[in-house]
């Protein structure tokens, strides 16, 4: 049983540090005003804007001064559940 939790510990803390970098190079490719038409770029959008939406209205104060922090807390919400929920199944697996 041990195997299993530590299994899907590092599944799971591999897919959340994914999806950091996934948020990390939308947030880039929207300060570049990278084309819009790119499928790589509608790829990293679709990836995140929704979660960013969610984000955007249940705390609206996260747009400060026309910039929006909603990835920022998205990035926070990762780096709390790496440490929370990742750390603790690894330590359930031993």
């Amino acid at each position: 049983m041990a195997e299993i939790i530590r299994g899907l510990a590092e599944v799971l803390g591999w897919l959340l540090e994914l999806y950091k970098y996934v948020v990390i190079i939308a947030v880039l490719l929207q300060l570049v005003n990278a084309d819009p038409g790119n499928q790589l770029v509608r790829f990293f959008s679709a990836a995140t804007e929704p979660l960013f939406v969610r984000i955007r209205r249940r705390m609206p104060f996260v747009i400060v001064g026309g910039l929006d922090l909603s990835p920022l807390v998205v990035v926070g919400i990762i780096i709390f559940l790496e440490h929370a929920v990742v750390a603790n199944l690894y330590l359930l697996a031993r």
